[in-house]
């Protein structure tokens, strides 16, 4: 331990980085989410940062200039193992339902506040001070009261493509006659009635940010925050300050996987960033398997969330006999033994996803369409097949799609064929192939590598005390000015005025007259 603290500081020393100390806030229980947040400490690290890192994934043995807040008791409120297949299948059970998330959400947010590893963190006032925060954005702005307390700059993080819930808290809301809403991936120009559709969620949505959502957000905050910058002798902001007081937004995104949309100069595009920049090697056995499929290899996972192994019977049947009829080997992520198993196909209860992606042999990728495996597949220049399931997965499937770099599958009872189907066009047509590799360019084409971005934008918030340099003035113009309904206003009364005031002089004139 004395050995690594050494050579982190002579590291340090020898570059003449200037040593910040960053809490990240990454409490969502979810497997991608702790990805996520992971590459962001690895990063900070990695640069000679301290970093206090709130997590419900903590490390065995963390490297010894990180500290790790155990909020492991968030899994209560988000279970991963509740996604009952069959109810997605029949559309019993809808992730995409705001109120779901919301509720969801929510309750994991709550869980962090209230977390007594938090609140002693919070309480703490011999702890040294912090220089930044990161914050995980997940439909809760709650996490803005971080700074409130620990008084230093706040840095959003988005885990998906740029959405209006998101930007709305560092700038305007985007416009929905250009702009989909996060679950939807209309090509532009929309229809009418897509414009329509994102206008629609876009207000029924902000309708519930904006009321009960909100309600519930400020009564923990009045009652769980307020109180410690009562204690530490501030005085307590109004919620829609703190929460509105973010410095800058990194967002897991990157032009190549999403659209071009209008976003503010305090966005930051790092998509990429959890990728490894050394592919790591394959186990023996596996890397044996993949250099000996002379027709190439199919990898097929379904992610974290979602298991294999809860697929309906006959749909495991029906694939197993399907994969069975290819010349491809096909890798399949699966949780438990399958028997009798086709002599191509290989079931991996853990698969170093990066590392197969990265092997020449691997020509195709049946994905569940999370951003982080989509990101991958660009970045490794392999075609996807996506089986959305929810949340952005819809969105993220359908954008591949349309960029020519995927097919699509539903998730149902008929997917054993719609899968068939969509292998054989994929493996014969070619052009799948040349649109990857287009588009794998451009999203390597950049000045710098996205972990660097990352680095440097966190260290650029710290030396400009919180970069109000960056910050929109859109946040402080009211609605109605943004609209010029105050100069519609002054208009109206004025036309009324002198309508009316032309009028008497209309009416005396002819009074005159008549008396005349």
């Amino acid at each position: 331990m004395i050995r690594r603290l050494t050579i982190a500081i002579a590291v340090c020393f020898c570059l003449g980085v200037d040593a910040y100390k960053i809490l990240t806030v990454f409490p969502v229980p979810g497997r991608s989410h702790g990805i996520l947040g992971d590459a962001v400490v690895r990063h900070l690290l990695e640069a000679g940062h301290e970093v206090t890192h709130i997590t419900p994934f903590p490390k065995k043995e963390p490297p010894p200039n990180l500290v790790q807040i155990d909020v492991a008791a968030n899994k209560a409120a988000f279970n991963e193992d509740y996604i009952d297949i069959k109810a997605l299948m029949t559309k019993e059970f809808n992730l995409k339902d705001k109120n779901v998330l919301f509720s969801l959400m929510n309750n994991i947010s709550s869980s962090t506040i209230l977390n007594e590893n938090v609140q002693r963190l919070l309480r703490d006032q011999s702890r040294e001070q912090f220089d930044v925060i990161i914050a995980e954005w997940m439909f809760s702005d709650l996490y803005a009261s971080f700074h409130a307390v620990l008084d230093c700059p706040l840095i959003w993080f988005s885990t998906i493509e740029p959405h209006w819930m998101v930007l709305r808290l560092i700038d305007e809301y985007p416009n929905p006659a250009y702009t989909s809403h996060f679950q939807d991936s209309f090509e532009v120009p929309f229809t009418f009635v897509e414009r329509m559709s994102v206008l629609s969620s876009q207000l029924t949505w902000s309708l519930s940010l904006n009321t009960w959502v909100y309600d519930l957000e400020k009564y923990i905050y009045d009652n769980n925050i307020a109180p410690i910058i009562k204690k530490n002798g501030k005085p307590v902001p109004n919620y829609d300050e703190v929460r509105y007081n973010g410095s800058l937004l990194l967002g897991n995104s990157h032009v190549s996987l999403g659209d071009a949309i209008k976003v503010p100069i305090n966005y930051k595009a790092i998509g990429g960033y959890h990728i490894d920049g050394k592919v790591k090697e394959l186990p023996p056995d596996l890397q044996k398997i993949m250099n000996e499929s002379k027709h190439g290899v199919i990898y097929f996972s379904m992610g974290s969330n979602l298991k294999s192994k809860d697929l309906p019977k006959e749909i495991k049947e029906g694939l197993l006999k399907m994969f069975s009829q290819l010349k491809q080997t096909v890798l399949w992520k699966f949780e438990e033994n399958l028997s009798p198993l086709p002599e191509n196909v290989h079931l991996l209860k853990w698969a170093p996803q990066q590392s197969i992606l990265a092997h020449p042999n691997c020509i195709l990728f049946i994905t569940h369409g999370g951003l982080l495996s989509t990101t991958e597949a660009v970045h490794f220049g392999k075609p996807i097949i996506g089986i959305p399931v929810f949340a952005d997965q819809f969105g993220n499937v359908n954008r591949a799609v349309q960029k020519g770099i995927a097919r699509r599958v539903d998730l149902s009872f008929t997917m054993v064929r719609d899968l068939e189907e969509a292998v054989a066009e994929m493996i014969n047509n070619s052009r799948y192939i040349e649109k990857i590799k287009e588009l794998s360019l451009i999203y390597h084409d950049r000045p710098v590598s996205p972990g660097a971005e990352l680095v440097h934008w966190v260290e650029h918030v710290v030396k400009t005390k919180g970069a109000l340099h960056l910050r929109s003035p859109a946040l402080h113009v009211p609605f109605y000015q943004k609209l010029y309904l105050d100069l519609l206003a002054i208009v109206l009364v004025t036309s009324i005025v002198l309508r009316f005031i032309f009028k008497n002089i209309h009416c005396n004139v002819q009074f005159k007259d008549k008396i005349q």
